[in-house]
């Protein structure tokens, strides 16, 4: 569940804030309001925490010997304050340096056909009248310069020609156009050589200290976490709101959000250091209330899964963890589809549990959920009887006969045929059963999405374009099963003992459309809703067709794990004609391995591309969740490791 908030406002004077602050993060209840302060110390903590990701960045290139990584190398803030500074000062001269020889090559290569280029010597020659400038022609213009116009030849290729032309400030009235003037060097080719080599030097000289100070990034890191809880306290110092009164008794205060269950201890907090506390219920107007939720700690399984996509719900929408926990479960086991490969996982995680307590160490909820996706992974298998890839005659009868014949890879004899046409001349193959599965899966996780929104909105008449969206789903899913499975089967006119159950659905589809168009938009006025649902008009005739690609979808369920199993398969034909020879036997492990891991790797990325798309996308859309919630962060001392 989402716990309830309550929204805080806490005034105090603001002479003893900065105490006052200190005290408020010991309490660490107040989740607080944005804030963006400004001040000389919030800037210099902020510029120490840039030169430290630099530094790391830089510094985490070098590669050190382990012996040295072992060593902790420890240093005072000041000292890592001024190394970082170092090394971004002699980061951005390495830059510059670069730039530097980067532009001295170029010069120099402008200049490789023509030799040494000497500015003093030029330089010389015109304090004594002789001025010369430099040009490049093509081979078979030269001899057609005019022979008024003095030039000295330099060398030439097949190409071009390059010629000295003497006594000439400007560039002379006959001289061909084609010729090129070519712009004398910034410096002698020499200088350039030099500098280059003293830049390179210097670049060295850089590379070495930042070798020699790569063995501090562990003090650097704990220096920069350190700094990130200076910079929070600094950020809400500077940023209270206060009276200007310039009185002694000025007044500061600052709002947030407490949990309810933790408002009487708050309460208690601020009688204690004398503080002013007023509190109520956020408004739906508030769009910055925190999100804490609250569930059992089977439920909580899912919570390393949801922190690491970021997802985090409203504060005023639902809190799906039990059926994100209990769907993600089953898409799990279905993409995995291998109990070869649950096996494996649930062993991996259930050691690691044991070695955790065997150590005393409290074991990751990470690890709960690897067992459990891997139980539920083995029994797929086990109904399926799908393991490591192999044959149904491979197995031991006793695990083929555990398997459900309708969606067993075992059985591959006579379609099956519905349990209301026994004496149907076309049946159901299991692939097609299969594909029923993930279609009624989609049924019941977004038949669950649309009636916990109509249990939300029960007091109003929109429940009445919830129940209509209810009714489309319905009628939509035997849509999708005549299309998609069988028309034969699942025909239209079908009717179940007498009952016209294909016409029924049809009409469930057209009752849900019209209730959902009247009643899905409306906020006290029936007339108002209607209006609404004609103006996006377009976008609510493709809301049925997106109920009709949502079911669809699920239908990715069967398909990735039908490409796993061939994976697996093509692997163990592969291997197959190895195992018979001591010699290759190796090489079938290898094979073995690689192969089976890397499937299992294949599966995990669709897990998190498919598994996790029908919950955060599908699932959340028919329930109306945008997963824009806050998580639930209160101004609290960090602790230093």
């Amino acid at each position: 569940m989402i716990e309830p908030m309550k929204k805080v406002s806490v005034v105090l004077l603001n002479k003893e804030k900065e105490e006052a602050l200190k005290a408020l993060r010991k309490i660490g209840l107040v989740h607080l309001e944005k804030l963006e302060g400004s001040s000389d110390k919030l800037n210099a903590f902020k510029e120490y925490t840039n030169n430290a990701v630099v530094s790391e960045s830089i510094l985490g290139e070098i590669k050190l010997a382990k012996s040295t990584k072992k060593n902790v190398h420890e240093l005072s803030d000041s000292r890592v304050i001024q190394l970082c500074a170092d090394v971004v000062a002699k980061s951005e001269r390495k830059k510059q340096l670069l730039e530097e020889i980067s532009a001295d090559t170029t010069e120099l290569d402008r200049f490789t056909s023509w030799g040494g280029v000497s500015l003093e010597d030029f330089d010389y020659l015109k304090e004594k009248g002789i001025i010369i400038r430099m040009y490049e022609i093509s081979a078979d213009k030269y001899s057609l310069i005019d022979q008024e116009i003095e030039t000295i030849l330099v060398n030439n290729d097949k190409k071009n020609v390059r010629f000295l032309v003497i006594g000439h400030e400007t560039r002379p009235e006959k001289l061909l156009p084609e010729a090129f003037e070519v712009p004398f060097p910034r410096m002698s080719t020499d200088a350039l050589q030099t500098e280059i080599r003293n830049d390179e030097k210097e670049i060295r000289d850089i590379e070495k200290f930042y070798f020699e100070n790569a063995k501090y990034i562990p003090a650097i890191v704990k220096f920069r976490k350190n700094l990130e809880s200076d910079i929070e306290f600094e950020n809400v110092n500077a940023g209270m709101a206060h009276e200007q009164t310039d009185s002694e008794n000025e007044l500061a205060w600052i709002s947030g959000y407490v949990p309810v269950a933790d408002l009487e201890e708050f309460k208690a907090a601020c009688a204690q250091n004398q503080w002013a506390l007023a509190y109520a219920d956020p408004e739906d107007e508030d769009l910055e209330v925190p999100t804490k939720l609250r569930n059992n700690k089977f439920v909580s399984l899912i919570y390393p899964l949801t922190d690491f996509l970021g997802t985090v719900p409203g504060y005023h929408e639902y809190d799906i963890s039990g059926w994100f926990l209990l769907f993600f479960t089953i898409f799990f086991g279905m993409i995995f589809g291998d109990g070869g490969y649950g096996l494996l996982v649930t062993a991996i995680a259930i050691l690691m549990i044991l070695k955790n307590l065997f150590t005393k160490k409290k074991v990751p909820a990470l690890l709960g959920l690897v067992t459990l996706v891997g139980f539920a992974t083995i029994g797929w298998g086990i109904v399926t009887c799908t393991w490591f890839g192999l044959k149904p005659e491979q197995l031991p009868a006793w695990l083929v006969n555990l398997s459900i014949p309708q969606i067993s890879n075992a059985y591959t004899g006579p379609d099956w045929t519905p349990f209301w046409k026994p004496d149907a001349t076309e049946g159901l193959t299991n692939a097609q059963n299969l594909q029923i599965f993930c279609f009624s899966l989609a049924l019941l996780q977004l038949s669950v999405a649309h009636i916990k929104a109509m249990i939300r909105n029960r007091k109003s008449l929109k429940v009445l374009g919830d129940f209509g969206a209810l009714l489309q789903l319905i009628g939509m899913y035997w849509v999708v099963l005549s299309m998609v499975v069988s028309s034969s089967v699942f025909s239209f006119t079908e009717k179940i003992y007498g009952f016209p159950i294909g016409l029924f659905e049809i009409c469930l589809v057209g009752v849900g459309f019209v209730l959902s168009f009247i009643f899905s938009n409306y906020e006290g006025s029936i007339g108002a809703s209607v209006l609404e649902s004609c103006k996006n008009i377009i976008s609510v005739l493709l809301g049925v067709v997106n109920v009709f690609s949502d079911i669809v979808s699920y239908i990715r369920l069967w398909a990735v794990g039908l490409a796993g199993a061939a994976i697996s398969n093509t692997v163990n034909e592969m291997a197959g004609p190895l195992l018979g020879h001591f010699i290759t036997f190796i090489f079938f492990v290898m094979l073995v391995a690689f192969g089976h891991g890397l499937n299992m790797i294949l599966n995990l990325l669709s897990v998190i591309v498919h598994g996790v798309r029908l919950n955060t996308l599908e699932f959340s859309s028919h329930l109306g969740m945008s997963w824009s919630g806050l998580k639930y962060s209160p101004f609290s001392e960090k602790v230093k490791k």
